[in-house]
């Protein structure tokens, strides 16, 4: 599969933090919500996040993963998996994944972005939170991505599941303004995004995505 023309990034959170980020108008890398706890529910794995923190980038010295907010490529990710079958021992969230939600933003924006605010960004050719991955820098490295893994939806086998949590990250902070879409598994969790954005100067279009779930 080649490189999407208008490749989509994604990050999921836990419903209740939305209004914590749109009070904010940025989502943060772990180091920053470290220094600055946000209310809401927290659905990482809290080893990896450490190691995250410890983990540096080839491509930016003196970058860490953990310096970063993270995006996977696609949604349906195996992090969600992870927490839809909430028996990981190293998750401590165990409320399933009808309260996550996807922040969909435009790849090539959030570049753009991150250029005019001299922030560095990266992708990884698989999971950043392991021990071992490799990181790239320039757009034009994007090929390198194994995008038949990225949107496998049976990715049983070890080296489809550890490329397609490929990730996209970007120094410090992402801005709420560049969200241009939130999905949602039900018209439950709709009606709470509903509330959580009337009253707030960007509107990112909200959809019922059951595809982007297990």
């Amino acid at each position: 599969m080649p490189t999407p023309h208008e490749p989509k990034i994604y990050h999921i959170a836990h419903v209740d933090r939305l209004q914590s980020i749109i009070a904010d108008g940025y989502l943060w890398c772990d180091a920053q919500i470290i220094r600055r706890p946000s209310p809401g529910t927290t659905i990482g794995m809290n080893t990896i996040k450490q190691r995250r923190l410890q983990s540096r980038l080839a491509s930016h010295s003196g970058l860490h993963v953990g310096d970063c907010v993270p995006f996977y490529f696609c949604p349906r990710s195996v992090m969600l998996y992870l927490i839809y079958r909430a028996n990981d021992p190293e998750l401590s969230y165990r409320g399933g994944q009808a309260p996550i939600i996807h922040l969909e933003a435009d790849l090539r924006q959030t570049v753009d972005w991150a250029t005019q605010h001299q922030l560095r960004w990266a992708f990884t050719l698989s999971n950043a939170g392991s021990y071992y991955f490799e990181d790239r820098y320039r757009l034009d490295q994007l090929g390198e991505i194994d995008w038949n893994a990225v949107q496998a939806k049976d990715w049983r086998q070890a080296q489809v599941k550890e490329r397609k949590q490929a990730e996209f990250l970007i120094e410090h902070q992402f801005p709420w303004e560049l969200i241009s879409c939130i999905g949602v598994q039900s018209r439950q969790v709709y009606g709470q995004v509903i509330a959580a954005i009337h009253s707030t100067a960007h509107q990112p279009r909200i959809e019922i995505k059951p595809d982007w779930y297990y």
